[in-house]
């Protein structure tokens, strides 16, 4: 196919050009042909443009380097130089602020990427970063475009080293919408978070073929690298959804709780829910006993606004919760245990989930309240051998390095390590509030009592009795719901009813709150 075939005669004047590139445009925005679309959607797919209309707000979108067609020839390409060279690029709005987007047209070289197709999406993350704006990928991509060897992979560097120069920068999301493999898998990695459709997207270095032929193992695209198993699994997928209308719906509300970049606020949104609004339910919902699991969704639900919030994460690591919500209109960022599983405890999963969340949080300006009962790291051969200690430190970094407002509230346990690590006023949380039912100790009663006491129980008439009364004696020196207080470990203690309105003040209160890192290059995390 050449240029010469595709315009039907010579303009005669400025009206007939102007009628030629309109042509051009059409042909380009439709694709190579109506057969190619009908396969796409046979798939449950939807096209390019399809996508990038939901994404963004109607009639918003400027496309950039439409015409743009590769120069590579060999293996039959001279002969086929499609218009956008498989990839649309442009900006538009989401609820009226611009946005970046770059998405793969699996209908041209199977979404595969070539040095054309690279410079574009280049060209359109530089012009993000420069801007000021969000990136969204809309990725449905084969690879790396075989036919035009090396210069393909060079392509994926590009797009690797802006990934990396724009985090923390402005938000990055990447959207995966269908198959994602080798070292395209690197770029969504590398970005703030991934949304994937079940059934029609999977990511993984090596496909099913390779694993067999290295380990003998029989697998399916979905079950080695589908969205299920990344969002349960691997932890690499962010949210998982059944359909692509659904996921891009919920790109764009993700898109509304963040900024525009690292030098701006999260948009504040109007709310009916008042400020000072009593939560009774809570003295309800959490029960007393230490020993007794409670669902810490519900507690957000009534603590936010509307009882509105995303989780991210959701079903990875969880026992610990990770949310982007709304208090009095103001975005935060909430980390909480969740008592529901594992009864709470950390351990090398949920570490690393909470320390990106909380590195997010603190690049892009957004407030971090955190709900603790802990009850510790979680023991075990398997942990300590998976670098327990490693991972947990993550953790400790991330909120030792946040300079964004950080209030802690201990609702129930708050134990050894895991107390400390999960943003204690000792690791320069702003605010530490306690309900009433706090228990802030070294260990659990028992475990202390056995310690401290072993030999008066060992030597007891009645050890059980004994180490009954020493535990008794330990809860009631050490662990009453004010010993924190009475040293200065917590800043009050609050009736639970009331933590929505404590919170809301202090938020307020720590709007303008400014903090200075030292200077020096970047830090040294725990890896």
């Amino acid at each position: 196919m050449t240029v010469v075939e595709e315009i039907p005669g010579e303009p005669v004047d400025a009206r007939g050009r102007v009628a030629e590139l309109r042509a051009l445009r059409e042909r380009a925005r439709r694709g190579p042909s109506d057969r190619a679309t009908e396969a796409q959607h046979a798939k449950g797919k939807l096209t390019a443009h399809e996508r990038i209309a939901l994404l963004l707000d109607e009639g918003s979108f400027r496309e950039v380097e439409q015409l743009r067609r590769h120069r590579a020839t060999g293996f039959g390409l001279e002969e086929k130089k499609p218009y956008t060279d498989g990839v649309v690029t442009g900006w538009g709005t989401v609820e009226g602020r611009t946005v970046f987007v770059y998405a793969h047209d699996f209908r041209i070289f199977g979404g595969a990427l070539g040095e054309a197709h690279a410079t574009k999406i280049h060209k359109i993350m530089d012009m993000a970063i420069s801007a000021g704006a969000p990136l969204v990928s809309l990725n449905d991509g084969a690879g790396a475009r075989i036919q035009e060897g090396v210069s393909a992979l060079a392509g994926y560097g590009g797009i690797f080293q802006r990934n990396t120069r724009a985090s923390g920068v402005i938000p990055q999301i990447s959207v995966m919408l269908g198959p994602c493999a080798g070292g395209a898998a690197y770029s969504p990695a590398l970005t703030d978070f991934v949304f994937m459709v079940r059934d029609t997207s999977q990511m993984f270095i090596t496909g099913p073929d390779v694993v067999k032929a290295v380990t003998g193992e029989n697998i399916t695209q979905n079950g080695l690298g589908g969205a299920d198993v990344h969002a349960e699994t691997s932890g690499v997928c962010h949210f998982a959804y059944d359909d692509e209308e659904t996921c891009i719906a919920e790109v764009r509300y993700l898109l509304s709780l963040l900024p525009q970049n690292n030098r701006e606020n999260p948009p504040a949104a109007e709310t009916g829910d008042p400020a000072d609004r009593r939560a009774e339910s809570l003295l309800d919902l959490v029960p007393v006993d230490g020993n007794r699991p409670y669902d810490m969704r519900k507690v957000i639900e009534e603590l936010v606004d509307d009882g509105d919030f995303l989780e991210v994460h959701e079903r990875w690591a969880t026992n610990i919760i990770c949310a982007l919500t709304r208090m009095d209109g103001q975005v935060v960022g909430i980390v909480a245990n969740q008592p529901q599983s594992l009864a709470g405890v950390l351990d090398i999963e949920a570490s690393e989930k909470a320390a990106r969340f909380v590195q997010m949080c603190d690049a892009f300006n957004i407030p971090i309240i955190t709900l603790l009962d802990v009850p510790g790291f979680l023991p075990g051969v398997d942990q300590e051998h998976g670098g327990i200690i490693r991972h947990g430190a993550k953790l400790l970094y991330a909120y030792c390095n946040a300079t964004v407002p950080r209030i802690s509230v201990i609702l129930r346990k708050a134990y050894g390590g895991a107390y400390i690590v999960m943003d204690s006023q000792s690791i320069g949380a702003d605010l530490t509030y306690a309900w009433p039912t706090n228990e802030i100790a070294v260990m659990g009663a028992e475990g202390a009592a056995n310690v401290i006491f072993r030999r008066q129980i060992a030597d007891a008439e009645d050890p059980d009795a004994m180490r009954s009364r020493m535990v008794k004696e330990y809860k009631a020196e050490l662990m009453h719901p004010y010993y924190a207080a009475e040293r200065g470990l917590v800043d009050d203690v609050i009736d639970p009813a009331e933590t929505r309105e404590v919170l809301v003040s202090a938020l307020a209160m720590l709007r303008t709150k400014h903090a200075d890192l030292p200077s020096r290059k970047h830090g040294n995390p725990p890896q």
